[in-house]
């Protein structure tokens, strides 16, 4: 998830028009609305927060925080008005405030534990301001001061406001009010070096933007989308000497070829930010960027193994922990070393973001060459610490990489190497001192995750549980105590979030430290005054008792009803519309409001639909009938089948259907009877669509003549019907003459068919006939074999029984051989000598009698042709 939050300078100043028609304050909307729009492109939006801050005193300058839905995020920035002044400290540091309240109760920032980079909040402030000068309520500010009084939970852990997964970058926005000239053909857009809150931006990481069109403000909030990753900022410092030049130095050109795999707004970035534009610049030896830290594809949030360590050596018995600066500082050795890596023993890699340190080690060419990281003061007897990781170029050349592996490395897989190819996992007792003197030099707080490497690799037990202790129980009690607190004060904030400040009634009037009646010049300043003094210095009284009422916002208006709601200048228009409403011709028509009135809402509250919505009279249902149930108990879903379908497969309830479903006929089957009679006037005679069955009987049940008989009728039957139609009703045509031959071809083709059909259903009859007797041979088979198994496992001699059984079994020959074969094997499993004699002897009988069945068919053959 990632936290993106929008600081927007609401001062007076906002207010100034551009030559775009609108006040800044307006295109900051919309802007915001741009970069939502642009940002819903991306997939990996859809689990991003938004959040809105001002300029105001809090809790009322969160106008969208952590539990606000989108609507009100949408809802809370049309309505922002610029008043107030440019209070960009206190605003910055009230934002850090409520991002690091939720990581304090979430756990987030493993104090004195290591720095965890898949444990992460990425958060992204972007700040829309206009670049005027900082105010406060004392006077104008030239610099940039976040107060650090207002604390919260845990803020001394860390001596930064922000956090290394916190970058801020703004947005300064220096529209003209007339139209500028376009003249800017790059699209790098430069930095607003002389706002204050620049050095902000790059001290966490971001960057600013200095925009005086709308052009460059598009291109800004592209340029701010594409910012949008998941990593932590690290800062990166050379130690040592700077890097042996390459033998077979290339020439410029390859040089200039590399640096196209920076993106040209690094590589203006760079020009503007160094300060030796010579070839021998060292920007790449100090570098503060962002590393990426990809998200598991199968799990949706990152996934990590080591920590990066921290900045001193743990101490169990330490009451209290030592505060560490929000981004740590990585220190790399341009020594050259070799890549180190082991079977199954697990290491994290992170892509670093393109700055002067990724150039510079791209440009040298040499995938296979690795700088080794350290921290310093995380080893116990060393200043500079033992490495825990390296930084290498990718194998194309496009990307340099971050590899954490184990608190010193160097040591540990070489012991490991010679446990599992020397000893074959069994350590002498020589290892386990070596590996007992690794584990002294390093953190306590990397024993859990080398355990569970291990463990991993399939050895147990070689590194202690005791270890697993690294902070004293003070500092382990202070931490869930500064938890609780800090959930309690989230629940505080999130509740306070829309809650307005309350306004006072009415203003007290002061009585000032001195009257101007009781000044000593008063006569000599009221000496052009003609009339009583007397008289005047009465009426200038101090009126220390008097109260000034204040109007309530959240209370309409009512012209109608109170004329002190009557502005001055709105008396006359007041004055008219009651006139109208007076002159009425009825009274039940009497409205207290104009027509023009009710349709007049400020430009503001125009697209503000969602209030109108909650206004809106609730939609009728649907027309839609449910099917009627039985009953209320039992099965929910059973309803009632009475149902009448109409052409449009609707359910309807109502009548029960009449017509039932006729059973799927052939073709050639008849349609059902029609009704008796003389035919009527339109009828037209044609071919029908199948004959209708003969006596309702099969073909084979028919005698021989029974076809005739039926032929015959068929033709007189339809003699008859021509008899019966009058001639004078039916003009008899060459089209509508019936050959009595073609009657008599349907009748045959009729016969054909239906036997065809009959034939068919006696095939399948007989299939599952014979289906039936085979499983029935099967199930006797069955049982006559279990019967005789257990007559071979019983002690004795008389095998009577035995043969007599199997004399009975059914089925073919074949299938008699497979239960005597198996019969033979359970005697011989019992050791039964004599009956598996007698057993075999029948077995070779069966073969014998297949054999003559064989051959009784050729010789019957052989006979008959010589015959």
């Amino acid at each position: 998830m990632t936290i993106i939050v929008f600081l927007i300078d609401t001062s007076a100043s906002m207010n100034q028009r551009t030559y775009l028609g609108t006040s800044i304050l307006d295109v900051t909307k919309g802007a915001v609305e741009t970069f939502m729009k642009i940002r819903c492109r991306d997939p990996a939006s859809r689990g991003d927060r938004y959040m809105l801050l001002t300029l105001d005193d809090p809790p009322s300058n969160i106008k969208a925080g952590w539990k606000e839905s989108h609507g009100t995020f949408i809802s809370k920035l049309k309505h922002l008005k610029a008043t107030g002044i440019t209070t960009m400290g206190p605003a910055l540091k009230n934002t850090f405030d409520l991002l690091n309240i939720n990581r304090m109760q979430s756990g987030v920032d493993t104090y004195g534990q290591g720095r965890c980079p898949f444990y992460l909040e990425p958060a992204m402030i972007i700040c829309f301001t206009d670049g005027s000068k900082l105010t406060n309520n004392i006077g104008i500010s030239s610099e940039l001061n976040l107060p650090m009084t207002n604390s919260i939970p845990g803020v001394e852990l860390t001596t930064e406001p922000f956090r290394w997964d916190q970058r801020l970058f703004s947005v300064v926005l220096n529209l003209p009010s007339t139209q500028p000239a376009d003249t800017v053909t790059s699209t790098f857009i430069p930095y607003a070096n002389n706002s204050p809150i620049d050095a902000m931006c790059e001290v966490t990481g971001g960057r600013s933007y200095f925009v005086s069109s709308q052009k460059m403000l598009v291109q800004s909030l592209e340029s701010l989308v594409q910012k949008c990753h998941c990593g932590v900022v690290i800062n990166f410092e050379k130690i040592g000497p700077d890097p042996s030049p390459i033998a077979n130095e290339e020439e410029n050109d390859d040089a200039s070829k590399t640096s196209l795999l920076v993106p040209p707004e690094s590589r203006e970035n760079d020009k503007n930010r160094s300060t030796t534009p010579t070839p021998s610049n060292t920007a790449w030896h100090n570098t503060r960027k962002l590393i990426y830290v990809p998200r598991s594809a199968q799990k949706g949030y990152s996934v990590g193994h080591w920590p990066i360590p921290e900045s001193f050596w743990p101490d169990v018995t330490s009451p209290t922990l030592i505060p560490r600066s929000a981004q740590p500082n990585v220190k790399f050795s341009c020594t050259s070393s070799d890549a180190m890596v082991l079977e199954n023993l697990p290491f994290d890699k992170y892509e670093l973001e393109p700055s002067p340190l990724t150039q510079f080690i791209l440009e040298r060419k040499q995938p296979n060459v690795c700088w080794q990281v350290f921290v310093s003061n995380s080893a116990k007897y060393s200043d500079t610490g033992y490495p825990f990781g390296y930084v290498k170029a990718s194998s194309n050349l496009q990307t340099v990489n971050l590899f954490v592996m184990p608190y010193n490395y160097p040591l540990l897989i070489p012991l490991l190497d010679e446990l599992f190819k020397v000893h074959k996992m069994k350590p002498s007792y020589k290892w386990k001192q070596n590996f007992e003197t690794y584990l002294k030099s390093m953190p306590v707080y990397y024993a859990a995750p080398l355990r569970r490497a291990l463990q991993r690799m399939g050895v147990n037990s070689l590194v202690p549980e005791t270890l697993d202790n690294c902070l004293s129980y003070s500092v382990i009690s202070y931490l869930k105590k500064l938890k609780n607190q800090a959930k309690v004060e989230f629940d505080q904030l999130c509740d306070s979030v829309g809650s307005q400040k309350l306004q006072c009634e009415s203003i007290k009037v002061t009585s000032r430290s001195q009257s101007i009646v009781q000044r000593t010049d008063f006569d000599q300043l009221m000496q052009h005054y003609d009339g009583d003094l007397s008289g005047l210095k009465e009426q200038l009284n101090q009126f220390d008792s008097f109260t000034i009422a204040v109007q309530d916002s959240s209370i309409k208006p009512q012209s109608y009803r109170n004329p002190f709601d009557v502005p001055r200048k709105q008396l006359l228009d007041q004055i008219a519309r009651m006139r109208a409403n007076f002159l009425q011709p009825t009274l039940t028509t009497t409205k207290l409001q104009d027509d023009d009135q009710l349709h007049s809402i400020p430009v503001q509250q125009m697209g503000n639909y969602q209030e109108y919505l909650k206004n809106a009279p609730q939609p009728l249902r649907e027309i839609d009938i449910q099917p009627v149930r039985l009953h209320m108990f039992g099965n929910p879903f059973k309803v009632n089948k009475n149902l009448m379908i109409d052409e449009a497969d609707e359910a309807m309830p109502g009548e029960k259907q009449t017509k039932k479903r006729h059973l799927e006929l052939p073709p050639s089957s008849p349609r059902p009877g029609k009704r008796k009679g003389p035919l009527p006037k339109d009828f037209v005679l044609k071919r029908p669509d199948s004959p209708s069955i003969i006596n309702n009987k099969p073909v084979d049940e028919l005698p021989c003549n029974a076809l005739t008989s039926e032929t015959s009728n068929t033709e007189n039957s339809i003699t008859v019907c021509e008899d019966e139609i009058d001639t004078n009703e039916i003009n008899v045509t060459d089209t509508n003459v019936i050959s009595m031959n073609n009657i008599q071809n349907e009748a045959v083709s009729y016969v054909t068919t239906t036997n065809n059909l009959w034939t068919k259903k006696l095939e399948k009859k007989e299939i599952v006939r014979n289906r039936l007797k085979e499983a029935q041979i099967q199930t006797f088979n069955a049982k006559l074999k279990q019967m005789v198994i257990r007559h071979v496992r019983k002690p004795g001699k008389d095998h009577a029984g035995i043969f007599e059984q199997l004399n009975t079994l059914q089925g073919s020959l074949d299938k008699k051989k497979l239960i005597v074969k198996d019969i033979i094997y359970e005697a011989k499993r019992f050791k039964r000598k004599e009956l598996m004699h007698m057993l075999e002897q029948l077995y070779m009988s069966m073969i014998k009698e297949e054999l003559r069945n064989e051959h009784r068919p050729l010789n019957n053959n052989k006979l008959l042709n010589s015959r």
